[in-house]
Formats: structure tokens, sequence, C-alpha cells
């Protein structure tokens, strides 16, 4: 039981191991997840993480409620603590996919907004049904969903707490794809080696630039834009990559040593 963290070639794979209670996530499971992403953003072996929960009926349903609920309400703990968990204030440049296998609930569903890719098993049900227990989904979600999806569809989700299957989960632009429960981790993994042969230093800079800029006026975002493209234009990697397409070969890039 707990977060498991293991190495697949360059792609770090991250498991929520609590199939038993549906993958919810103990305090320390909370800081273990957490500890996780820093594991995987400061391993140069790792350039991408698959984000998954144990089993197959659920990705995660967020927090312990007999664990956490009480802490919370009683002020024995503050839920900034989950920070790392949720990738708020994250300095993780590696995209990290979410492979979401079954029930995506409450602070299951907040880290999944945290993700860069997101694919649902065809069964899998996503949900925020925190107003019906008198708290709010602030783990992340208050700030990441209506910049993700639709508003009218964000407010819907947070507001009855209703759940919505996977097609449905497709069609407001929270999943990238959905595929059979079987075929899941093969083809997250698949995605995960696709982008291994990308330039790290570009995926690195996107993932920074999409962070910085999305916030900023328009005329300000496109100079920090410009900045962050000069940057990326002289690496060595750009200079390896245009050679190669002139070349016709694979590029062998200098981020990958």
């Amino acid at each position: 039981m707990g977060i498991r963290l293991e190495r697949q070639g360059g792609v770090g794979v991250i498991t929520i191991d609590r199939p038993e209670k549906l993958n919810a996530l103990t305090l320390s499971m909370y800081d273990e997840l957490g500890d996780a992403f820093a594991e995987v953003r400061d391993d140069d072996r790792v350039g991408v993480a698959v984000l998954t929960g144990e089993g197959d009926r659920a990705f995660c349903v967020g927090a312990d409620l007999g664990e956490s609920i009480p802490a919370l309400a009683e002020e024995r703990f503050d839920i900034s603590e989950w920070d790392a968990a949720h990738q708020k204030h994250s300095t993780l440049e590696k995209p990290v996919i979410a492979a979401v296998n079954g029930l995506c609930l409450g602070g299951g569903f907040e880290i999944m907004l945290s993700t860069d890719i997101r694919l649902a098993a065809a069964q899998a049900e996503f949900g925020l049904p925190e107003t019906g227990v008198g708290v709010v989904p602030a783990g992340g979600t208050l700030v990441r969903l209506v910049r993700q999806i639709p508003y009218a569809f964000a407010m819907d989700l947070m507001l009855r707490g209703d759940r919505i299957d996977a097609d449905t989960a497709l069609r407001y632009g929270l999943v990238n794809r959905v595929v059979p429960a079987a075929d899941l981790h093969d083809e997250a993994l698949a995605l995960a080696e696709q982008i291994l042969t990308k330039s790290r230093t570009a995926v690195a800079t996107v993932k920074r630039a999409v962070r910085a800029l999305q916030d900023l006026p328009e005329d300000e975002a496109f100079r920090q834009e410009a900045v962050l493209g000069q940057q990326a234009f002289a690496s060595a990697d750009a200079r390896e990559g245009l050679a190669a397409f002139a070349q016709r070969r694979a590029p062998v890039f200098a981020s990958h040593a």
C-alpha cells in the first residue's frame, strides 16, 4: 500500500496503490505522491511520467475521508500541505500522462487536472462530489478547471457534483482519448515513449512557457514567449534537430545524454 515509482526505461510510472480502498489517499500517501513527483523531476534518467491507480476499479477517489476530513475540520492539518501532490507551484518540467483506469473522484480528479495528457479507460467515471459533503474542491480545481474546459461544463461539475462517464469527459475536454481498459497501460506507455523521442529541452520549454504565460497580459506574454523561443532556437538540441532534418536522419539530442 502506498505510492510506487517504477522506472521503465526513460518513463517513470507512478502508481497509487491502495486498491482495496479504491486508491483513496491517506495523509502519508499525499506526502509520498509529492515525493514521487519530485523524484521524477530530479532524475535525469526519466523524461516522462505516467500516473495511474492500482487495479481496474479506481484511479483515485481522493482523500481517505475518515482520516483527512476530521484533521482538516479540527485544523490539525492545513490543506496546503497537499500542494506537492496536487502539483501546485510545481517545478516539474517533464510531461505527466494520466492513465485513468476507473473511478476518478474528488481529490483524484484534482490530481488528474495537474497532469498534461490524459487517457481514460472506457469504464472510467469522473466527479467532484465535494459540495455534497459541505466542502469544496480546493486541491487546484477552483483554479484549474475553468482554465482547462468551458466555463459551463466546469461549473456544472463543481456545483452539482454528479458523475460523468469517460465519453462525456472526452466531450468536455477533460481527457485526450478513451481506450479499452485492457489497452490503457500500453497506450499510456506508447505515448510516453513517443514523447521521449522529442527534445527534452523543447518539451521542458513548452511546459514552462504554458505555465508562465497563460495569465500574463497578451503583449507581455508575447514578449516572454519570444525570450523562451529564442532560448530554444539557440539550444544544442535545435542545432542537432535542424541538422538531422536536413540530412534526413533521426536526431541525437544532447538533452538525451
